[in-house]
């Protein structure tokens, strides 16, 4: 929680809202911060040099060899690294930043953005909300936003240690305006959607985001996709997309993504870059083809990742779409009959599905069990689907039914898919960033109900130390551009993701010796060490490793914002500036 009281948040607030950039170059002055002696990585990739980096307010005021002139504060950063906050380009912590803002788990790693997509908190209708507040688990609060920005303010006026950026999701405004039904858009209906989009982008959205292996997102046509990204780059976004197959599909998916960014203008991003399955792992190559080619044809498209051999989400993702045909509570309404209970078995059966079944490319050995919302299940959790199953007594496929029905949500699980040496490929790619897929908990409280995919506490750290400190497939300073100022530049952010005079103070302090990730499968609340010191906006969020609960994070938000002087789409569209 944050510790410090409303006056102080007010006054922090207001002193970062008047504070002015320094002046280009960064005179000698009086500074906030100094922190000396540290080894600088500025974002860029180039080399990095002993020196100083100063603070003054909320921004960036000397990156240099030695910075003349007093500050309150002094950090002796000797033997360390000093780098641009990191950016976590695909996070889910629109709950847990409800109940602790300090993003504890990524903090801890040098995280200072968290960038939402797949879904979005808005905008809601009455009946998304009655739902959303039906479907909580262990996190419960009360839904009093109903657009996307107003989602924003909230968390801004709660208190957060991390700045946040959010999407607009497509599924989000597919629900706001046909339900959660495998149905198609009338030509009035997607109007009607593409105003939800342009609204959502004015309020601080990035562009559109979707997560096509799910229900609703997968009823989604390409037509309706590129209508909304075509929306989204008006309004100066780019279109994020969980791709609708990463196995058995995938060459045919990254084509459907091009295929989109194509035709609406709007620059793309992979989520979570993979070849899933063990059937599928020799199409890297082809991937990477597809996505090289399109970009040497000019088409922006860039990717990020987590840095393990598993995924994680749901049972949802292990039953076909049609069975989930209106909501959660349809489907296991539906699951409850006996014939349709025999199709879905199945289905899920099938070698060769139509649908992309991650149950079927992991196995019952390979699919682990993460969380449930039914306390009575939660003993469960950390066991494999296959123990589980042969205990009950049951196959793999019916114990899968069975414990959504009892636990009446789609069950967290992580499903081991990837191998270790396409991984490390992948980590190599110069157009890939990282990113958590997760949300931000801390191994305390309401946290500890439910178990987290290791990549929650240890993505970043695991970056810095086995794919750089360890197996050198990257240097540091390229490890800090793909964490910092690539993601910043893919979401056209000019001011974060580098240590340049004039930028926020976004700033991470860590030992690149000792910098680890201990976090597992089985055991994996476990905080990462080595990050020693972050400021986010030049107001001290980590502090010799411990989290200060200072409120430091702001809602960051693009280019179409009406809230920023000469915002809107037309403005944003009209100044639009990408760089890949």
């Amino acid at each position: 929680m944050m510790i410090r009281g409303a006056r102080e948040w007010v006054l922090l607030a207001c002193s970062a809202a008047f504070a002015q950039p320094p002046a280009a170059g960064g005179e000698p002055g009086h500074y906030d911060v100094l922190i000396s002696g540290g080894t600088v990585y500025d974002g860029s990739g180039g080399a990095p040099f002993v020196g100083d980096v100063a603070i003054t307010g909320d921004r960036l005021a000397y990156v240099g060899p030695h910075a003349s002139g007093a500050a309150r504060e002094r950090i002796d950063a000797h033997g360390k690294a000093v780098a641009p906050g990191f950016v976590n380009m695909l996070a889910h912590p629109e709950e847990s930043l409800l109940a602790d803002g300090r993003a504890l788990s990524d903090l801890r790693q040098g995280v200072t953005l968290e960038v939402l997509g797949e879904d979005s908190m808005g905008p809601l209708t009455p009946e998304m909300k009655r739902l959303a507040t039906q479907r909580q688990a262990d996190i419960r609060y009360t839904i009093d936003w109903t657009t996307l920005g107003e989602y924003l303010h909230r968390l801004e006026r709660g208190g957060i240690a991390p700045n946040v950026a959010s999407f607009v999701g497509a599924a989000t405004v597919r629900t706001n305006v046909l339900g959660e039904r495998d149905v198609q858009p009338t030509p009035a209906q997607l109007a009607q959607m593409r105003t939800l989009v342009r609204q959502a982008m004015e309020e601080g959205a990035l562009g559109v985001t979707t997560a096509l292996i799910y229900s609703p997102n997968d009823y989604a046509r390409t037509p309706e996709l590129i209508a909304l990204a075509s929306e989204s780059a008006r309004c100066g976004g780019i279109y994020s997309v969980h791709m609708r197959s990463e196995g058995d599909r995938l060459i045919e998916a990254v084509q459907e993504t091009i295929a989109i960014a194509t035709a609406s203008g709007a620059p793309a991003e992979i989520y979570h870059l993979k070849a899933a399955g063990k059937r599928n792992w020799n199409k890297l190559d082809a991937l990477i083809h597809e996505v090289e080619r399109a970009r040497a044809a000019g088409i922006r498209i860039t990717a990020d990742m987590y840095v393990y051999t598993a995924g994680a989400t749901g049972f949802d993702a292990a039953m076909p779409p049609w069975v989930q045909d209106g909501g959660l509570e349809a489907w296991i309404t539906r699951l409850r009959d006996p014939a349709v209970r025999s199709r879905v078995l199945a289905e899920m059966r099938d070698p060769a599905p139509a649908w992309e079944n991650l149950y079927g490319a992991a196995g019952a050995a390979g699919t682990l069990l993460l969380g449930f919302k039914n306390p009575a299940l939660k003993p469960l959790t950390g066991r494999t689907l296959a123990d589980v199953a042969q205990q009950r007594g049951v196959s793999p496929e019916e114990a899968v039914i069975d414990l959504v029905v009892e636990d009446g949500s789609r069950v967290a699980v992580a499903y081991f898919l990837m191998s270790d040496e396409n991984v490390r490929r992948e980590v190599a790619l110069p157009w890939v960033s990282f990113d958590s897929d997760a949300d931000a908990p801390a191994p305390e409280g309401v946290f500890l109900k439910s178990s987290r995919h290791p990549r929650t506490y240890g993505n970043f750290a695991r970056v810095l130390a086995k794919y750089v400190r360890e197996e050198r497939v990257l240097t540091l300073q390229e490890a800090i551009r793909k964490l910092a100022a690539l993601p910043a530049a893919t979401l056209s952010l000019t001011d974060r993701g580098r240590l340049q005079v004039g930028d926020f103070a976004d700033v991470v302090v860590f030992d690149p010796q000792t910098i680890q990730d201990h976090s597992t499968y089985e055991h994996p609340q476990q905080l990462a060490t080595g990050v020693d010191e972050v400021w986010v906006n030049g107001v001290r969020a980590l502090r010799k490793g411990e989290a200060t609960g200072a409120p430091s994070g702001r809602a960051v938000r693009g280019r179409a914002w009406t809230g920023a002087a000469g915002g809107g789409c037309r403005a944003a569209a009209r100044d639009w500036t990408w760089s890949p």
